[in-house]
């Protein structure tokens, strides 16, 4: 039988978790994709994003959390209901699938910022991201995203 990806009672369904030869890992809180539900909307744009992205680097980028099933209030977020925002890792220059900080050594400034315009160039219409360093242009701060940019279209 054709396995098809899990679907909350919006019809967004869950980012695949585990494709073959992606250009992206995921991570979040909780696990196993339960808080990675998307909009077609933004699942197209990470799909297109991916693939954009798998022609420039070999590095997996990461993604966290989109948002739970049946867009409930996430715990760890104020935002994150609509399936139309997601969080993005920053690139580490040694590929680990593993947190870094934008102030740390093995941040690879160059190759996030290249990442962010990748999703900047995919997303029709308004956008927001959230990140903070400042060095990258268009970005906005906000507390507690130091490790990851958050990605939303409206």
């Amino acid at each position: 039988m054709l396995e098809v990806q899990p679907k909350d009672s919006r019809d967004y369904f869950m980012l695949p978790q585990a494709p073959e030869s992606a250009g992206y890992y995921v991570y979040g809180t909780p696990g196993n994709g339960a808080s990675q539900y998307a909009n077609p909307r933004l699942l197209t744009i990470i799909f297109a994003v991916e693939r954009e992205w798998q022609l420039l680097d070999t590095r997996q980028f990461g993604i966290g959390n989109i948002s739970l099933a049946g867009g409930i209030r996430h715990k760890d977020h104020n935002s994150h209901m609509k399936g139309l925002e997601v969080d993005v890792r920053p690139l580490r220059k040694d590929g680990l699938h593993r947190p870094v900080r934008y102030f740390d050594s093995g941040y690879d400034r160059a190759a996030t910022e290249r990442l962010i315009n990748i999703f900047r160039s995919n997303a029709p219409g308004s956008i927001r991201i959230y990140f903070n360093d400042n060095r990258i242009s268009g970005v906005q701060h906000r507390d507690k995203h130091d490790n990851h940019f958050h990605f939303e279209i409206s």
